[in-house]
């Protein structure tokens, strides 16, 4: 028969807990799974596959995108949601399954409260405001007169109903109080065809996806949804330069991992975000095309997420915004 003293009681959870820290100390012993909620090709799927190289590089072992798009990229969150917190599943989370989508649809089939750790911000893409080069308005102060002056007249394309686009447009109005009307689009990229062609006014778009048609003057931007001028557009004002709120949104990427995943596996991932973010080749590149490049660990995920709450469950509820 066993015996156990009160020495053998005392020493019994140090046991038990030695096995698993030497399985945190020798993560990762099998391929990782990083899961991208949207189509190849798109801002989440470029962020996410230098990432999978890196993780790759460093550790010696496998690391593989998996697109699963669908739903706004509910589809994605719920796979990671729902995997064993063990360290090899992440997901490339975005603003909406992330902080947008709990409001914007009847249910979902994750809760993105209690889902997720977080583990770091990829980047940012702010918003500029642009009209058509072929447009009247060469302010940002004439697009509000015009809006205010025949409200409902003035239209805006966006991705699609609850994208950040549209958020963006539906913040813009409530702040300024004009009624500029929105058509929803499949994807930016249709909605900025018709804007260089003249079937709609104007577009609350990411820097990234418009950078390319401003520069070549298909478009005119009139102001940024930032507190300061951006380095890749700096002859562009601010909305409170232009005379607008001081109205400050934009979408974002970020990683995210099962909640319950062990805090040295987060910290581990989150010091090869932080390397990504420094590497020109790839930082470098986002920070071209427009993106605020992200990094820092946990906590700035966890204040961006819970801001953006914050900012849009009222306007998407005043609104009844539903991207189902």
């Amino acid at each position: 028969m066993i015996r156990f003293t009160r020495r053998t009681a005392l020493a019994l959870p140090a046991l038990l807990a030695a096995p698993a820290a030497r399985a945190q100390a020798d993560w990762p012993t099998r391929p990782i799974r990083i899961v991208a909620p949207f189509p190849p090709g798109g801002l989440a799927d470029v962020m996410a596959r230098p990432l999978a190289a890196r993780m790759q590089a460093a550790w010696g072992q496998p690391a593989v995108v998996e697109n699963r798009p669908g739903s706004g990229g509910n589809i994605g969150a719920d796979v990671v949601a729902k995997a064993a917190p063990d360290g090899y599943t992440f997901l490339v989370g975005s603003i909406g399954p992330i902080a947008a989508n709990e409001f914007l649809f009847a249910s979902l089939p994750y809760n993105p409260r209690t889902a997720f750790a977080p583990i770091a911000v990829l980047a940012t893409t702010p918003k500029v405001i642009c009209v058509g080069a072929g447009k009247p308005w060469k302010s940002l102060a004439e697009l509000t007169a015009g809006a205010k002056a025949e409200p409902g007249r003035i239209t805006a394309g966006s991705a699609g109903n609850g994208s950040s686009l549209h958020l963006a447009l539906e913040l813009f109005n409530e702040a300024v109080g004009t009624r500029i009307t929105h058509v929803p689009y499949r994807g930016a990229g249709p909605a900025v065809n018709d804007l260089i062609g003249g079937q709609i006014d104007c577009i609350f778009d990411n820097v990234p996806n418009i950078l390319g048609q401003i520069r070549g003057e298909r478009v005119r931007p009139l102001a940024t949804l930032t507190a300061q001028r951006l380095p890749q557009l700096p002859d562009v004002p601010t909305i409170a330069e232009a005379g607008g709120p001081p109205l400050v949104f934009g979408a974002w990427f970020c990683l995210v991992a099962p909640a319950g995943t062990p805090a040295p596996v987060i910290t581990r991932v989150s010091e090869q975000v932080d390397l990504m973010m420094r590497d020109l080749e790839v930082g470098g590149r986002l920070a071209a095309q427009g993106a605020v490049t992200g990094g820092g660990g946990p906590q700035p995920l966890a204040e961006l997420i819970a801001t953006t709450r914050t900012q849009l469950e009222p306007v998407i509820r005043r609104n009844n915004i539903r991207a189902e």
